[in-house]
Protein backbone atom coordinates (compact mmCIF):
# COMPACT_ATOMS: atom_id res chain seq x y z
CA UNK A 1 0.00 0.00 0.00
CA UNK A 2 1.43 3.44 -0.85
CA UNK A 3 2.01 5.76 2.11
CA UNK A 4 1.49 9.52 1.90
CA UNK A 5 4.68 11.61 2.28
CA UNK A 6 4.15 12.79 5.87
CA UNK A 7 3.05 9.46 7.28
CA UNK A 8 5.68 7.55 9.29
CA UNK A 9 4.54 3.90 9.28
CA UNK A 10 5.66 1.67 12.12
CA UNK A 11 8.44 -0.72 11.14
CA UNK A 12 7.93 -4.33 12.23
CA UNK A 13 10.75 -6.88 12.24
CA UNK A 14 9.05 -10.11 11.17
CA UNK A 15 12.31 -11.79 12.10
CA UNK A 16 15.61 -10.42 13.40
CA UNK A 17 18.76 -12.56 13.38
CA UNK A 18 21.70 -10.96 15.19
CA UNK A 19 25.40 -11.81 15.14
CA UNK A 20 28.19 -11.05 17.59
CA UNK A 21 29.65 -7.54 17.33
CA UNK A 22 32.51 -7.02 14.89
CA UNK A 23 35.71 -5.07 15.44
CA UNK A 24 33.77 -1.86 14.81
CA UNK A 25 31.42 -2.69 17.70
CA UNK A 26 28.36 -3.09 15.49
CA UNK A 27 26.21 -6.20 15.42
CA UNK A 28 25.47 -7.63 11.97
CA UNK A 29 21.81 -8.40 11.44
CA UNK A 30 19.50 -10.07 8.96
CA UNK A 31 15.89 -8.92 9.22
CA UNK A 32 12.70 -9.03 7.20
CA UNK A 33 11.13 -5.62 7.76
CA UNK A 34 7.51 -4.82 7.00
CA UNK A 35 5.56 -1.60 7.47
CA UNK A 36 2.23 -1.07 9.18
CA UNK A 37 -0.72 1.21 8.47
CA UNK A 38 -0.35 2.76 11.95
CA UNK A 39 2.36 5.26 12.76
CA UNK A 40 3.37 8.83 13.47
CA UNK A 41 2.60 11.88 11.35
CA UNK A 42 4.87 14.69 10.18
CA UNK A 43 3.41 17.95 8.83
CA UNK A 44 4.88 21.15 7.48
CA UNK A 45 2.81 24.23 8.32
CA UNK A 46 3.60 27.70 6.88
CA UNK A 47 5.19 29.93 9.53
CA UNK A 48 7.13 33.18 9.91
CA UNK A 49 10.26 31.30 10.99
CA UNK A 50 11.50 27.72 11.08
CA UNK A 51 10.12 25.89 14.10
CA UNK A 52 9.59 22.39 15.43
CA UNK A 53 6.99 21.03 17.82
CA UNK A 54 5.74 17.65 18.98
CA UNK A 55 2.22 16.67 19.99
CA UNK A 56 0.28 13.44 20.25
CA UNK A 57 -0.22 10.79 22.94
CA UNK A 58 3.48 9.90 23.21
CA UNK A 59 5.01 13.37 22.84
CA UNK A 60 6.45 13.34 26.36
CA UNK A 61 9.92 11.92 26.78
CA UNK A 62 11.27 12.63 23.29
CA UNK A 63 14.83 13.88 22.91
CA UNK A 64 15.33 17.61 22.94
CA UNK A 65 14.93 19.39 19.63
CA UNK A 66 18.55 19.54 18.50
CA UNK A 67 18.88 15.75 18.88
CA UNK A 68 15.59 14.83 17.24
CA UNK A 69 16.05 12.88 14.01
CA UNK A 70 13.20 14.80 12.38
CA UNK A 71 15.01 18.10 12.92
CA UNK A 72 18.28 16.61 11.68
CA UNK A 73 16.51 15.33 8.56
CA UNK A 74 14.99 18.78 7.96
CA UNK A 75 18.32 20.55 8.37
CA UNK A 76 20.12 18.12 6.05
CA UNK A 77 17.63 18.85 3.29
CA UNK A 78 17.62 22.59 3.88
CA UNK A 79 21.37 22.53 3.36
CA UNK A 80 20.63 21.52 -0.25
CA UNK A 81 18.07 24.22 -1.05
CA UNK A 82 16.19 27.11 0.52
CA UNK A 83 12.45 27.08 1.05
CA UNK A 84 9.95 29.44 2.71
CA UNK A 85 9.87 28.93 6.51
CA UNK A 86 7.55 26.39 8.03
CA UNK A 87 6.77 24.77 11.35
CA UNK A 88 7.61 21.09 11.34
CA UNK A 89 5.10 19.29 13.54
CA UNK A 90 5.52 15.69 14.67
CA UNK A 91 2.47 13.89 16.01
CA UNK A 92 3.80 11.02 18.09
CA UNK A 93 1.28 8.17 18.02
CA UNK A 94 3.74 5.32 18.61
CA UNK A 95 5.23 4.48 22.01
CA UNK A 96 8.80 5.63 22.65
CA UNK A 97 11.67 3.08 22.51
CA UNK A 98 9.22 0.46 21.31
CA UNK A 99 11.03 -1.53 18.61
CA UNK A 100 8.89 0.00 15.85
CA UNK A 101 11.57 2.22 14.34
CA UNK A 102 9.65 5.33 15.38
CA UNK A 103 12.53 7.81 15.25
CA UNK A 104 13.84 6.40 11.98
CA UNK A 105 10.38 6.33 10.44
CA UNK A 106 9.77 9.93 11.55
CA UNK A 107 13.04 11.04 9.96
CA UNK A 108 12.19 9.22 6.73
CA UNK A 109 8.74 10.82 6.63
CA UNK A 110 10.32 14.24 7.13
CA UNK A 111 12.71 13.57 4.25
CA UNK A 112 9.85 12.62 1.93
CA UNK A 113 7.65 15.51 3.02
CA UNK A 114 10.27 18.26 2.90
CA UNK A 115 11.94 16.88 -0.21
CA UNK A 116 8.65 17.26 -2.06
CA UNK A 117 8.47 20.94 -0.98
CA UNK A 118 11.87 21.96 -2.26
CA UNK A 119 12.00 23.90 -5.56
CA UNK A 120 14.41 21.32 -6.97
CA UNK A 121 13.49 17.97 -5.52
CA UNK A 122 16.50 15.95 -4.37
CA UNK A 123 17.58 12.95 -6.37
CA UNK A 124 17.02 9.50 -4.92
CA UNK A 125 20.76 9.11 -4.38
CA UNK A 126 20.86 12.33 -2.34
CA UNK A 127 17.94 11.20 -0.19
CA UNK A 128 19.55 7.82 0.37
CA UNK A 129 22.85 9.43 1.38
CA UNK A 130 21.11 11.61 3.96
CA UNK A 131 19.09 8.64 5.24
CA UNK A 132 22.23 6.54 5.78
CA UNK A 133 23.89 9.39 7.66
CA UNK A 134 20.90 9.70 9.99
CA UNK A 135 20.79 6.06 11.08
CA UNK A 136 20.87 2.44 10.00
CA UNK A 137 17.07 1.96 9.80
CA UNK A 138 16.29 5.25 8.07
CA UNK A 139 17.07 3.88 4.60
CA UNK A 140 14.57 1.06 5.01
CA UNK A 141 12.01 3.47 6.46
CA UNK A 142 12.54 5.82 3.52
CA UNK A 143 11.32 3.02 1.25
CA UNK A 144 8.54 1.97 3.66
CA UNK A 145 8.05 -1.29 1.78
CA UNK A 146 9.07 -4.82 2.75
CA UNK A 147 12.80 -5.35 2.56
CA UNK A 148 15.46 -7.79 3.71
CA UNK A 149 17.96 -5.75 5.72
CA UNK A 150 21.52 -6.92 6.33
CA UNK A 151 24.76 -5.54 7.72
CA UNK A 152 23.96 -2.80 10.20
CA UNK A 153 20.45 -2.74 8.76
CA UNK A 154 21.39 -0.43 5.91
CA UNK A 155 22.22 -3.06 3.28
CA UNK A 156 18.84 -3.58 1.67
CA UNK A 157 17.84 -6.45 -0.56
CA UNK A 158 14.56 -7.51 -2.14
CA UNK A 159 12.18 -9.33 0.16
CA UNK A 160 10.20 -12.34 -1.02
CA UNK A 161 6.72 -11.52 -2.20
CA UNK A 162 4.04 -12.08 0.42
CA UNK A 163 0.41 -11.04 0.96
CA UNK A 164 -0.77 -8.29 3.29
CA UNK A 165 -0.65 -9.61 6.85
CA UNK A 166 -3.30 -8.75 9.43
CA UNK A 167 -1.76 -8.26 12.85
CA UNK A 168 -2.26 -6.81 16.30
CA UNK A 169 0.55 -4.82 17.92
CA UNK A 170 0.87 -4.82 21.71
CA UNK A 171 3.18 -2.79 23.91
CA UNK A 172 3.04 -3.03 27.72
CA UNK A 173 4.44 0.53 27.80
CA UNK A 174 7.85 -0.53 29.03
CA UNK A 175 10.46 1.60 27.21
CA UNK A 176 13.29 -0.66 26.08
CA UNK A 177 16.46 1.19 25.00
CA UNK A 178 18.15 -0.60 22.13
CA UNK A 179 21.70 -0.28 23.48
CA UNK A 180 20.66 -1.84 26.77
CA UNK A 181 19.12 -4.83 25.01
CA UNK A 182 22.20 -5.38 22.84
CA UNK A 183 24.42 -5.36 25.92
CA UNK A 184 22.21 -8.03 27.45
CA UNK A 185 22.35 -9.99 24.18
CA UNK A 186 26.16 -9.96 24.28
CA UNK A 187 26.06 -11.88 27.55
CA UNK A 188 24.50 -14.84 25.71
CA UNK A 189 24.72 -14.30 21.94
CA UNK A 190 22.97 -16.50 19.42
CA UNK A 191 24.98 -19.53 18.38
CA UNK A 192 23.61 -19.20 14.84
CA UNK A 193 24.13 -15.46 14.49
CA UNK A 194 23.02 -13.34 11.57
CA UNK A 195 22.13 -16.22 9.28
CA UNK A 196 19.98 -15.78 6.18
CA UNK A 197 17.06 -18.22 6.36
CA UNK A 198 16.19 -20.21 3.27
CA UNK A 199 13.06 -18.61 1.90
CA UNK A 200 10.85 -19.15 -1.12
CA UNK A 201 10.92 -16.55 -3.88
CA UNK A 202 7.32 -15.76 -3.05
CA UNK A 203 4.83 -16.57 -0.30
CA UNK A 204 1.29 -17.02 -1.55
CA UNK A 205 -0.76 -17.19 1.65
CA UNK A 206 -0.87 -16.26 5.30
CA UNK A 207 -0.33 -19.92 6.20
CA UNK A 208 2.84 -20.03 4.10
CA UNK A 209 4.07 -16.79 5.69
CA UNK A 210 3.50 -18.17 9.20
CA UNK A 211 5.24 -21.44 8.31
CA UNK A 212 8.29 -19.58 6.99
CA UNK A 213 8.47 -17.10 9.86
CA UNK A 214 8.01 -19.91 12.36
CA UNK A 215 11.44 -21.19 11.35
CA UNK A 216 12.96 -17.77 12.07
CA UNK A 217 13.41 -15.86 15.33
CA UNK A 218 14.15 -12.55 17.02
CA UNK A 219 17.50 -12.95 18.75
CA UNK A 220 16.86 -9.86 20.89
CA UNK A 221 13.66 -11.27 22.33
CA UNK A 222 15.19 -13.33 25.14
CA UNK A 223 17.53 -10.58 26.42
CA UNK A 224 14.72 -8.02 26.21
CA UNK A 225 12.46 -10.30 28.26
CA UNK A 226 15.19 -10.70 30.88
CA UNK A 227 15.45 -6.92 31.15
CA UNK A 228 11.72 -6.18 30.90
CA UNK A 229 9.66 -9.16 32.14
CA UNK A 230 6.44 -7.49 31.01
CA UNK A 231 7.51 -8.22 27.42
CA UNK A 232 7.34 -11.89 28.33
CA UNK A 233 3.88 -11.29 29.78
CA UNK A 234 2.78 -9.75 26.48
CA UNK A 235 4.20 -12.62 24.42
CA UNK A 236 2.52 -15.25 26.59
CA UNK A 237 -0.79 -13.42 26.44
CA UNK A 238 -0.64 -13.18 22.65
CA UNK A 239 0.40 -16.81 22.22
CA UNK A 240 -2.56 -17.96 24.33
CA UNK A 241 -5.19 -16.32 22.10
CA UNK A 242 -7.04 -18.46 19.54
CA UNK A 243 -6.62 -15.86 16.78
CA UNK A 244 -2.81 -15.78 17.09
CA UNK A 245 -0.98 -17.70 14.38
CA UNK A 246 2.46 -16.39 15.39
CA UNK A 247 3.57 -14.17 18.27
CA UNK A 248 6.94 -12.41 18.29
CA UNK A 249 8.68 -9.26 19.52
CA UNK A 250 9.65 -6.55 17.03
CA UNK A 251 13.13 -5.03 17.03
CA UNK A 252 14.58 -4.58 20.49
CA UNK A 253 11.09 -4.37 22.06
CA UNK A 254 8.91 -3.78 23.83
CA UNK A 255 6.29 -4.03 21.06
CA UNK A 256 5.13 -7.55 20.23
CA UNK A 257 2.89 -8.63 17.38
CA UNK A 258 0.41 -11.39 16.66
CA UNK A 259 -0.25 -12.46 13.08
CA UNK A 260 -3.87 -13.37 12.39
CA UNK A 261 -5.71 -15.15 9.59
CA UNK A 262 -7.71 -12.12 8.45
CA UNK A 263 -9.15 -8.72 9.41
CA UNK A 264 -12.04 -10.27 11.35
CA UNK A 265 -9.71 -12.32 13.54
CA UNK A 266 -7.44 -9.32 14.13
CA UNK A 267 -10.39 -7.12 15.11
CA UNK A 268 -11.66 -9.73 17.54
CA UNK A 269 -8.21 -10.09 19.09
CA UNK A 270 -7.77 -6.33 19.41
CA UNK A 271 -11.04 -5.93 21.32
CA UNK A 272 -10.19 -8.75 23.72
CA UNK A 273 -6.65 -7.54 24.40
CA UNK A 274 -7.86 -4.02 25.14
CA UNK A 275 -10.31 -5.46 27.65
CA UNK A 276 -7.70 -7.72 29.24
CA UNK A 277 -4.97 -5.07 29.44
CA UNK A 278 -6.57 -1.61 29.31
CA UNK A 279 -3.31 0.11 30.31
CA UNK A 280 -1.33 -1.34 27.39
CA UNK A 281 -1.00 0.13 23.90
CA UNK A 282 -2.88 -2.16 21.50
CA UNK A 283 -3.37 -1.48 17.80
CA UNK A 284 -4.81 -3.58 15.00
CA UNK A 285 -2.91 -3.11 11.76
CA UNK A 286 -2.15 -4.40 8.27
CA UNK A 287 1.48 -5.09 7.39
CA UNK A 288 1.80 -4.20 3.74
CA UNK A 289 3.03 -7.12 1.64
CA UNK A 290 4.67 -7.38 -1.74
CA UNK A 291 2.83 -8.57 -4.81
CA UNK A 292 3.66 -12.14 -5.78
CA UNK A 293 4.33 -13.05 -9.36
Amino acid sequence: MPFRPGFAPAKVNLFLHVGAPGEDGYHPIVSLMAFADVGDEVRAIPAHAMAFMVDGPFADGLAEERNNLVVRARDALLALAETPPFELRLTKNLPIASGLGGGSADAAAALRLIGARLPAQPQDAEMEQIARALGADVSACLRSSPVLAKGRGDVLEAAPGFPDLHAVLVNPLTPTPTAEVYRAYDQAPSEVGANVPASPSSIASVAEAVAFLGGCRNDLEAPAVRLRPRIGDALRLLAAQPETLLARMSGSGATCFALCEDATAAARLEVRLKALEPDWWVARTVLAGLATS
